[in-house]
Parts: C-alpha cells; structure tokens; sequence
C-alpha cells in the first residue's frame, strides 16, 4: 500500500468512523436527557461500534464481518492491542451489545439516568485509541480524580467544545465530567429508571404472523420461537 493511498485510508477511517461517532455520542447524552431508553441505547451503539471500527481500520485489522456485533470488534481488536479498558467500560458495552444494536424495540429493555455518565467513560476511553497520535493513550483515569481532558487534533468533539456557537456544544457538555474545557469531579443528572416490555415478549405467538409483513432478524426469530416452544 502507498504511502498517499495509506494516507486516504486513514482519512476515511477518522471522517466515516470517528467524527460520525462523534456524533452518534452527542444524539445518545441527548437521548439519554431525555429519558428515551431506546433511543439512547440504539445512539450509544451505533457510537461504540463507529469507534471501533475507527480503531480496527486505523491498524489495518480486517473487520469486514464485524457487522454491529461489539463482541466480534473487541475480539478482532485484542488480537492486535490491548485496549486500557475499565471493567465499568467493558460491562456497559457487554449490555449495547445485547440490546443496542435493536432498534425497533424487537426485546424488552431497561435504561437508568446515570448510563449517561457510564457512556461518556466509554466514549472517553475508547476514542483514545481513534487517532495514530500515541500521546492520548497514555493519559488514564486514576480512581479519585478527575478525568483529565484528552485532545484528538481536528477531532470533531473539539471543534464543538473551542465553537461556542455550535448548537451541539451544550447537549455535549451538559453534566459531561469527560469531556470540555475544564475538570469536573462530579456532575448532577436527573435519577430515573425505565422498564418496558417488547410487544413480542409480551405476545410472542404474533410472531409468524408479524414477519409476513416486516423483517426480523434471524436471532430475533429464533429467541421468540424457542420461547415460545412447548
């Protein structure tokens, strides 16, 4: 690979990936506001997943079978690096992965208000890695402290945080103790719980009938006939 196809590459790793993520983050702490579980969980997702495969794509691991499976990513990842990931980060991720990537509320759900905060760490740890500037990596959190501001040079979270007029600026920095311009130690969000029960696991019987008429993924199908099997 040349050195200017390498080069386009990795543009295209930073500007379909990481900025767009960047934005998914944003539409999720929005979500997540406003107390819109589904909404949330599908956004923060849909950003862990663009990060990854910012990651896998910067390092030339081939991911092309990664579809929106988190596990498969991380996996494909730790075959390359080791990613400094808290245990917080990880169970969070684990529970994206289980019900983000749904988004027609095919399975019940739960979402609390201070995801928002375990969103931000993930958000803050992953995006380390979306950069070949090395330096960010090796900031870590440290029990007590504050999260120390990392930088990604002409990364699109910076550029919202420097615009005060950016419309985005504010859903980003509202109650963030990860990411602005100065360290927070704690930050006060709104306690509120959500449960809801998906249409199918409430009436599963439906489901030959529903999937004449929409599409179900195949994992979709196969839970709710194995539950609904004597």
């Amino acid at each position: 690979m040349g050195p200017k196809l390498d080069v386009l590459i990795n543009d295209f790793a930073v500007r379909s990936f990481r900025d767009v993520a960047d934005g998914d983050y944003i539409v999720a702490r929005m979500a997540c506001r406003a107390a819109l579980v589904t909404q949330f969980q599908w956004s923060s997702q849909q950003a862990v997943e663009k990060f990854l495969k910012c990651i896998l794509l910067l390092n030339r691991v081939r991911a092309s079978n990664m579809g929106h499976d988190l596990g498969v990513g991380l996996k494909l990842l730790g075959s390359r690096l080791v990613l400094d990931l808290s245990a917080t980060t990880k169970k969070f991720i684990d529970r994206l992965n289980e019900y983000g990537q749904y988004r027609y509320f095919e399975f019940s759900t739960e979402g609390f208000g201070r995801d928002l905060v375990n969103l931000d760490r993930a958000v803050w740890e992953l995006r380390r890695y979306c950069t070949l500037d090395p330096q960010p990596q090796q900031i870590k959190l440290r029990k007590g402290f504050a999260a120390q501001r990392v930088r990604i040079p002409n990364g699109y979270l910076e550029k919202v945080i420097d615009d005060v007029n950016s419309p985005a600026r504010e859903p980003l920095l509202w109650q963030n103790g990860f990411f602005g311009r100065r360290a927070r130690r704690m930050v006060k969000l709104r306690s509120w719980f959500e449960a809801r029960n998906a249409p199918l696991s409430l009436n599963p019987q439906i489901l030959n009938e529903v999937e004449k008429y929409v599409f179900l993924p195949k994992e979709v199908r196969a839970a709710y006939r194995a539950h609904t099997t004597p």
